[in-house]
């Protein structure tokens, strides 16, 4: 038997299928939360297959607990997962955000991220009734810098940071209103 988020939304972009994670995503996922591509994440290459495990429980879960979350972007041509994007709110976290990370550095470049956030930031602000959205990124991560400055976010010095080890910049998304002028 194979366990699914059954009551979770797909959604498609030009080029992904956005769906719920699922175990067999691990194959993908492992390597990469194991890997220096994830650093600005918790991850890194001091982390063992049973933290990656872990990280994938915590991403399925947080649709339990929350009714939303981080959506699997699989690649249409390849049926590939290629990475994990969508809202995010955990318990200590001052704000919703909405978070990206591509896991093989060959989905790299290719505007999949973007692609697949401004889908997200609109099923956010019209499904689940959010007004404005965050994103927090460590101030060493230049390429999802260089993303936020693209989706039309701005770096928000009054917002709330959630308590990390690291250094964190608060990334404001334009408001629902915004984006639909």
């Amino acid at each position: 038997m194979t366990a699914r988020l059954t009551d979770t939304p797909v959604l498609e972009t030009a080029r992904l299928i956005l769906r719920a994670p699922q175990a067999s995503d691990f194959e993908v996922f492992a390597p990469f939360v194991m890997s220096d591509r994830a650093r600005y994440i918790g991850g890194g290459a001091d982390k063992d297959i049973g933290h990656a495990w872990r990280v994938l429980a915590i991403i399925t879960g947080h649709w339990h607990l929350r009714g939303f979350g981080s959506f699997v972007a699989e690649e249409k041509a390849s049926g590939q997962p290629i990475g994990s994007m969508g809202p995010w709110f955990p318990g200590d976290w001052p704000e919703e955000e909405l978070g990206w990370t591509i896991w093989t550095d060959t989905a790299e470049g290719k505007g999949y991220a973007f692609e697949a956030v401004t889908a997200l930031r609109r099923h956010a602000y019209e499904v689940l009734g959010w007004s404005t959205a965050v994103s927090y990124i460590d101030p060493a991560n230049a390429r999802s810098r260089v993303l936020a400055e693209r989706l039309g976010c701005r770096i928000d010095r009054e917002a709330a940071k959630p308590l990390r080890d690291n250094e964190i910049d608060v990334w404001r998304h334009p408001a629902a209103e915004e984006i639909a002028a």
